[in-house]
């Protein structure tokens, strides 16, 4: 709050509020100072006022990051992902840096070095838990740190993946992945071929969200936050017949394991450039080429969008080809 005192001809005006630095100004007329303090108070209910340097000296962003690491990830549905990402970033010469000398630079600089290493895509995915932190700590923990992430450019749109399975690749894998010391692997990429479910749906499945006699299993809650029941088909039953009802969980194996499993299994099997997402992109190109609509592919794969749906859809370019010789 704003106090105002006289000080020989002149007026003083200081103002102090939690999480800023003390401002001070002197006026010759009392009304200038008035003025002057009631902008200055809606620039600070706006935090529009430079944040106390105090503060942002006595923190490192690496502070941040484990608060954030404690308090916040592990409250998440992908805390073993994101978990990996904020690790790793922990060990940047950045985080060692005081809140107050990091700016929108830095990360830029930091962006266009990964873009060297991996996609835009992956970095925008990798940035996006560090950009939340900063809004939780300015809005919920008190911090007066600006997000130096606001406004950076994040585009990863010229980086969209069309890939698909390619001749051989499908038998390669199977096959490599019969000899795989984890026994979960080869249904696991099994069924993500035959139903489009994403890795952490499948890890998540019970036995008590399938029913074989009815050919479905239910997500409960999908990426989107929505439920969804899946039709399972032939192969997709036949799949989850054969395995073993052993406690509660179908495949009691962590992401963590699963992704080393198939970087593994695409080295076996001599397949360059195949992410396990890509088996999603696969399996929903292949419902629309067995002639399902958009309507009903959309109710299996969970989309509430039609056109997130359709970048997922990639039509084999060798059946385009036959159907347009067939005209």
């Amino acid at each position: 709050m704003a106090a105002i005192r006289k000080r020989g001809d002149n007026w003083q005006v200081q103002i102090r509020r939690q999480g800023m630095s003390p401002l001070s100004k002197t006026f010759s007329r009392k009304s200038d100072a008035l003025t002057w303090a009631r902008s200055t108070e809606v620039k600070a209910q706006e935090n529009e006022l430079p944040p106390d340097r105090r503060i942002l000296n006595s923190l490192t962003l690496s502070d941040l990051v484990e608060r954030y690491l404690s308090e916040i990830v592990t409250t998440k549905k992908g805390v073993e992902v994101e978990t990996i990402v904020l690790k790793r970033f922990l060990r940047e010469s950045l985080c060692q840096r005081k809140l107050a000398t990091i700016f929108q630079s830095d990360f830029a600089s930091y962006r266009d070095r990964r873009l060297t290493e991996v996609t835009a895509k992956t970095v925008a995915r990798q940035l996006a838990p560090i950009s939340n932190m900063f809004r939780i700590a300015r809005l919920e923990w008190g911090i007066p740190v600006h997000n130096p992430l606001a406004g950076l450019k994040l585009d990863s749109n010229g980086n969209r993946r069309e890939r698909r399975l390619r001749d051989g690749e499908q038998e390669r894998l199977l096959k490599a992945a019969t000899t795989s010391r984890n026994p979960y692997l080869l249904p696991v990429v099994l069924l993500a071929l035959e139903t489009a479910m994403r890795r952490g749906e499948i890890l998540s499945m019970l036995w008590d969200h399938v029913d074989l006699n009815r050919r479905s299993v239910t997500i409960p809650e999908a990426k989107n936050g929505h439920s969804r029941t899946i039709p399972l088909s032939i192969e997709a039953k036949r799949i989850l017949s054969e395995l073993k009802r052993e406690g509660a969980e179908i495949f009691p194996i962590s992401p963590l394991a699963l992704r080393l499993a198939w970087v593994r299994l695409a080295k076996r099997a001599k397949v360059d450039d195949l992410h396990f997402h890509d088996l999603r992109h696969e399996a929903i190109s292949r419902f629309f080429e067995k002639g399902l609509t958009v309507p009903e592919v959309a109710s299996i794969s969970g989309h509430k969008d039609v056109r997130m749906l359709l970048r997922y859809a990639h039509a084999d370019n060798s059946r385009v080809i036959s159907k347009l010789d067939n005209i």
